[in-house]
């Protein structure tokens, strides 16, 4: 049961530089082609990646007091 528990909070942990790595390489002609993320989406997806990048730090905040 720790390992699942354990398995989340890294997860966790690692969800918003990954999030920042899929905004930055969805915005990109070079990978995507013509399927880049516009508009209000880009936004959406930015702004889901500073929730999750609060939420990290946030975490990290109260195991450090």
């Amino acid at each position: 049961m720790q390992a699942l528990y354990w398995s989340a909070v890294i997860n966790g942990m690692l969800a918003a530089p990954v999030m920042v790595l899929v905004m930055l390489m969805t915005a990109r002609r070079e990978i995507m082609g013509e399927l880049t993320v516009e508009g209000w989406v880009r936004w959406l997806g930015w702004a889901a990646t500073i929730a999750m990048g609060a939420c990290l730090l946030g975490t990290v905040a109260t195991w450090l007091l």
